[in-house]
């Protein structure tokens, strides 16, 4: 039991936790890089928070203070106006005003005259100024939507109103004799989102003007805004389907907007993220990097938005823009050289000349310093924990390793994954040893149970070759096979290959997994008989749904925070690969495990939290009731107050333990 007491006692991630490396901070790359903070210009200054309170998956609350490093005093942030615990403080590029928000309203601090003043003062907190709601936290992937001009003479900000978007409200049961009630507004598929608009205020004047950038009669977003100089904002509009991207050069003075770029696809969605990946370059150059050719590619475009050539090559997906050095005129990029590794590359930008600076097989990442001469790389693989390299006139120098890591780990005597090709597929295989752990009294001629680990949502991936750690040891450990699918719609391998799924979510999917499970069974080492799957959110939708189709090889499935029905789900996450019912009334109702109750077989567990703001317990409740009504018999484990991670108190110790178990009683 000794790999088991290690992982559950490090849980830090989807279905387990990792036997950490030691990871080189932010602080010391910037030290190594010579790197200072990116917004900041002016170093007298620097924020510091205490007292940290979360509110969702990345937002949180805090006692933000202004460190000033010439006088060395330190004063609370929005003290002045006795504000308590702000979020998302931004020092502007000058050193000489922080932005932050309380209760939906912006507000700016003045250093040099240590003042505040309130931008926004609206009284209703379904209006909100500078910052996320849940579904742009959730499903953007940011908290702040403000951006300082780089003259620091203006502050752009997103306004979000939440007034049309419904309420969804949960009990919280802990610790009390009558339950009390939260919620928060959610916009589910095909329901009303939040009205966005994007404004400009204007310190020296205190002025607020609105972009013109709100198209009539459509539902738009605006996750991403970027200044180019200091009276240009890039402002990256979304249409609600998410089947066009837009790029508008705004004016913020006279508010005029032109497009400078557009992406539309009929047949696919387009991806938002990419656009954090642009570079632009000191004569108004940019490099795009786009999948409208069927994979992810770098493009020049001269400062009026026209194409001038690709950099990047057909058939491989690029998959981060590091920069560009101006005097070589080079782009460095991440690239999946294959699905499961990351090579750092580097490109001319007049000639297109490309070169792999990575050579061992593996993911490798870097941070470049501001004019991408030198940069740290980290290197990992299956074998190798995060090492830590300088790049510097095109050569590696070592500078950090985890060998005791991989030393200690290694004496477990545990087996490395084997990436395996399935019919198309990319997997790995983790087989017990007859050296690790509880295996070691039985016989290499054992046929051993199998577990299957997936996540299978769209453009995910979960078969890369990276040192990873976490609960399919704890499994391998007691005797199981585990095998790792990636299935179609995954990450890495094209446009056309990521919308496999597109617009019909479950079943494809479901046949890859039977498929994967049913060829590895071939072998005489795994037992076909007792084979179980598992996943966590779309992965206990996904586990359920292929339980529910004819002929799985599944005798067990555990389903943690399942999706049951995307019309339960929030809107921007499921309309980005189902658009709306409205329109795709037949996908929805094929997706749906609530029709597919009576066609479950096999044991299941299904885990819930009754406090996930993500995937919301009803969706288990009313799942619930369709396995009733069809007379099937499950397990199923409630965290009360829990969210959707499940790691409040023992929760996730508890939770593991009790999985160890139901496959043991069922495999």
């Amino acid at each position: 039991m000794k790999i088991l007491a290690i992982i559950l006692s490090v849980l830090t991630g989807i279905l387990g936790g990792e036997y950490n490396a030691k990871t080189m901070s932010t602080a010391e790359q910037d030290s190594i890089l010579n790197l200072q903070s990116d917004n900041v210009q002016c170093t007298r200054y620097r924020l510091e928070k205490e007292n940290e309170d979360k509110i969702f998956r990345h937002s949180s609350v805090a006692d933000w203070y202004i460190v000033d490093t010439m006088r060395h005093t330190r004063k609370q942030l929005g003290a002045g106006l006795n504000l308590g615990k702000v979020r998302d403080a931004l020092l502007s590029p000058n050193g000489r005003y922080v932005a932050f928000v309380k209760d939906n309203n912006l507000y700016i601090h003045k250093l040099d005259f240590g003042t505040e003043i309130a931008v926004t003062k609206d009284e209703n907190t379904d209006l909100i100024s500078g910052i996320a709601d849940w579904l742009y936290e959730e499903e953007f992937g940011t908290t702040a939507l403000m951006a300082w001009s780089p003259d620091s003479k203006s502050l752009a900000f997103v306004r979000l109103d939440e007034t049309e978007v419904p309420t969804f409200s949960w009990e919280v049961y802990a610790d009390k004799q009558y339950p009390t009630m939260e919620s928060l507004r959610y916009p589910k598929a095909g329901c009303k989102n939040a009205k966005a608009s994007v404004c400009v205020y204007d310190v020296p004047t205190k002025g607020i003007l609105t972009m013109q950038v709100n198209p009539k009669d459509e539902d738009v977003y605006f996750p991403r805004l970027r200044w180019t100089d200091e009276n240009t904002l890039m402002v990256l509009r979304v249409n609600r389907d998410q089947t066009k991207m837009e790029v508008l050069s705004c004016n913020a003075k006279s508010t005029v907007t032109h497009p400078l770029y557009k992406e539309e696809s009929k047949q696919y969605f387009v991806d938002y993220s990419l656009f954090d990946e642009w570079q632009w370059l000191s004569d108004g150059r940019m490099i795009v990097l786009s999948e409208k050719d069927g994979w992810r590619r770098a493009y020049l475009y001269n400062s009026q938005g026209i194409e001038q050539n690709a950099l990047t090559p057909e058939g491989i997906d690029v998959t981060a823009l590091y920069g560009v050095n101006e005097k070589t005129q080079t782009l460095y990029y991440q690239a999946a050289t294959t699905p499961a590794t990351r090579d750092i590359y580097a490109v001319t930008l007049k000639k297109g000349e490309v070169s792999r600076i990575t050579k061992e097989e593996g993911l490798w990442s870097a941070r470049f310093d501001k004019e991408n001469n030198r940069a740290v790389f980290c290197y990992q693989s299956f074998e190798t924990p995060n090492t830590y390299y300088l790049y510097s006139k095109n050569k590696l120098e070592l500078i950090r390793d985890n060998k005791d890591i991989r030393e200690a780990w290694q004496a477990n005597r545990l087996p490395e994954p084997q990436l395996l090709h399935i019919n198309g597929l990319e997997a790995m295989l983790l087989y017990p040893t007859a050296e690790g752990g509880l295996t070691a009294q039985r016989s290499n001629s054992v046929a051993v149970p199998l577990v299957v680990m997936h996540y299978s949502g769209p453009a995910s991936q979960r078969v890369l070759n990276r040192w990873r750690k976490r609960f399919e040891y704890a499994l391998v450990e007691q005797g199981y096979a585990v095998l790792i699918v990636d299935t179609r719609g995954s990450d890495c391998r094209g446009r056309a290959w990521r919308n496999e799924t597109y617009m019909s979510l479950g079943q494809k999917e479901a046949e890859d997994l039977s498929m994967a499970a049913n060829e590895i069974a071939k072998r005489p080492d795994i037992d076909g008989s007792r084979m179980a799957i598992m996943g966590w959110s779309y992965g206990g939708y996904q586990t359920l749904y292929t339980m529910s189709t004819k002929d799985h090889p599944f005798k067990a499935g555990v389903a943690i925070a399942p999706v049951t029905d995307w019309r339960l789900y929030d809107s921007a996450y499921t309309e980005r690969y189902m658009r709306r019912p409205q329109v795709n009334d037949r996908g929805y109702r094929e997706a749906s495990l609530l029709n597919k109750a009576a066609d479950l077989t096999g044991n299941v567990l299904i885990i819930h939290g009754t406090a996930d703001d993500n995937v919301h317990v009803q969706h288990t409740m009313q799942y619930i009731e369709a396995l009733v009504r069809a007379d099937k018999q499950f397990e199923m484990q409630l965290y009360p107050d829990d969210n959707h991670h499940l790691r409040r108190g023992n929760n996730a110790t508890h939770m593991h333990n009790r999985i160890l178990n139901f496959l043991k009683n069922n495999l």
